[in-house]
C-alpha cells in the first residue's frame, strides 16, 4: 500500500469536519461544493455570492499551500485526455444536480445531522463505487 496515508488523511478529516461545523455554526449553511458553486452562479445577492466564494478560494489555497509545503505529482493515467477530463467533470456535476448535492454535502453534513436523504445518498455513492472498481477491475481488467 504506497498511498497509505492514515495522518494526513485524518488530519484532512479533522479540518474538513471544523470546517463545516463552523460554517452551519456561524452561517446556518451545509458545506456542499456543488451547492456554493451553484449558488454563486444562481444567486443574485452579493452577500451570498461573497462568502461562498470565499469558501471556494479558501479550499483552493489550502491545497496549494499544503502543496508548497508537501509536494506531490499527480498525472493521469495514460490514455486519458483533457476532453474526456472535461466530460466527465460535466457528468459529476450532472450528478450531483440530479442527487440534490454532492458527496461533501451529503457525507460530510447529512449524515451527521442525520438526514434521511443524506444516508441513502451516501449509502448509494458508496455502493456505486464499489461496484464500480468491481467492474474495471475484475470485469474489465483495466
Amino acid at each position: 500500500m504506497e498511498n497509505f496515508t492514515p495522518y494526513t488523511s485524518l488530519a484532512g478529516g479533522i479540518l474538513l469536519g471544523i470546517s463545516a461545523s463552523i460554517l452551519m455554526y456561524l452561517n446556518g449553511r451545509i458545506a456542499g461544493i456543488s451547492g456554493m458553486i451553484g449558488g454563486i452562479l444562481n444567486n443574485p445577492s452579493v452577500t451570498e455570492k461573497m462568502w461562498r466564494l470565499a469558501f471556494i478560494v479558501g479550499l483552493v489555497a489550502g491545497a496549494f499551500v499544503y502543496n508548497h509545503f508537501f509536494p506531490i505529482s499527480i498525472q493521469a493515467r495514460e490514455g486519458v485526455t483533457t476532453p474526456l477530463l472535461v466530460v466527465g467533470g460535466l457528468l459529476v456535476g450532472f450528478g450531483t444536480s440530479m442527487g440534490s448535492g454532492c458527496t461533501s454535502g451529503h457525507g460530510i453534513c447529512g449524515v451527521s445531522r442525520f438526514s434521511l436523504r443524506s444516508l441513502t445518498a451516501t449509502a448509494v455513492f458508496l455502493v456505486s463505487g464499489i461496484v464500480t472498481v468491481y467492474v474495471v477491475k475484475h470485469m474489465i481488467g483495466a
